[in-house]
């Protein structure tokens, strides 16, 4: 499921696209955290707890988890499926971190990609999967992208946690593991872009079409530029609706695009079941402490569309999905 890259455009103009690809609707809508919430990812007494340093957008699935989104300092967190993720054992004694607050907890803690690698590499916690309400295993891997152009893609591998820190790490997708992503992209950039680039919609295709496309776009100082270009790449590797693969949930329908303006702090939102584009500039948002949380509806109302900056309603939290025991 899923791809994501960071634009470079010239006068610091850095955009972040993504595609969930998912073989059902998650029930997405979107939510205004502000600063200073008390955190807790509903683990009991084992769980990681924290207060949030910065405010956030974000997307949520089934209204249990935060899937993607930019904080007040645009910092941009996506979460995409990695089938070979591996996470630390049961009896680790080490805080415990629901994966479905994994990106929250990015979001709410940290302001550059730098910042978040020197904290995470510690390791002080451990992250905890948890099975999708439709029965699909949780293993993720999680991208980090700043208003400077920064990256880093965090996975779990064996149990332990790879980061792969580089501003040159501008995509990612799913399966194989990033190192081997990166090996296969050394191959079709030997062979050029403008020569051939695989077209299937298999993760290491899409790897390389992203790769590709997000650079050879134009590069431009210009907002509106700037993000159509992203849409148009992530357009380039979406999946049509209606295709997925039983076996393979790495392979299935883009449900929704979402491309973060990190220069100027405006976050647009593509239903691929609507024909228009939402888009919320964090500008116009109360990330105040004690401001109240805020949600903007998508679920179920397609046709919104254009700035729904003011649209957002005072709401209850979603509480993060945790294992069943």
């Amino acid at each position: 499921m899923c791809t994501r890259a960071v634009y470079f455009g010239k006068e610091n103009q850095i955009v972040t696209g993504r595609t969930m690809d998912w073989k059902e609707e998650m029930h997405t809508n979107l939510w205004v955290f502000p600063r200073g919430m008390d955190r807790d990812c509903g683990l009991g007494e084992d769980s990681l707890t924290w207060t949030s340093r910065y405010g956030s957008l974000v997307a949520s699935v089934y209204e249990g988890g935060t899937a993607d989104g930019m904080n007040e300092k645009g910092l941009v967190t996506n979460l995409l499926y990695l089938v070979e993720s591996e996470y630390p054992p049961a009896d680790d004694s080490r805080p415990a971190l629901v994966i479905t607050a994994w990106a929250q907890y990015v979001l709410d803690q940290f302001a550059t990609v730098a910042e978040a690698v020197d904290e995470l590499s510690r390791e002080e916690f451990r992250v905890v999967p948890v099975v999708a309400p439709n029965g699909a295993e949780g293993t993720v891997h999680l991208s980090i992208s700043d208003p400077a152009g920064d990256s880093a893609i965090l996975e779990y591998i064996n149990g332990s946690l790879r980061i792969h820190h580089a501003r040159e790490h501008q995509v990612m997708t799913n399966s194989p593991i990033f190192d081997e992503q990166l090996a296969l992209n050394r191959y079709w950039q030997q062979i050029g872009g403008t020569v051939m680039l695989p077209g299937t919609n298999r993760a290491a295709d899409r790897f390389a079409r992203a790769s590709f496309y997000i650079n050879a776009c134009h590069q431009s100082a210009d907002a509106r530029e700037a993000v159509a270009s992203v849409f148009s790449v992530m357009r380039n590797v979406s999946v049509p609706r209606g295709i997925s693969t039983p076996d393979q949930p790495n392979i299935s329908t883009t449900i929704w695009r979402t491309v973060s303006d990190q220069k100027n702090r405006v976050y647009f939102f593509e239903n691929t079941a609507s024909p228009s584009l939402v888009w919320i500039r964090l500008s116009q948002l109360d990330f105040s402490a004690g401001a109240p949380v805020q949600k903007l509806t998508l679920d179920g109302n397609p046709d919104l569309a254009g700035d729904q900056s003011h649209g957002f309603q005072p709401a209850e939290p979603f509480q993060f999905l945790v294992p069943v025991m």
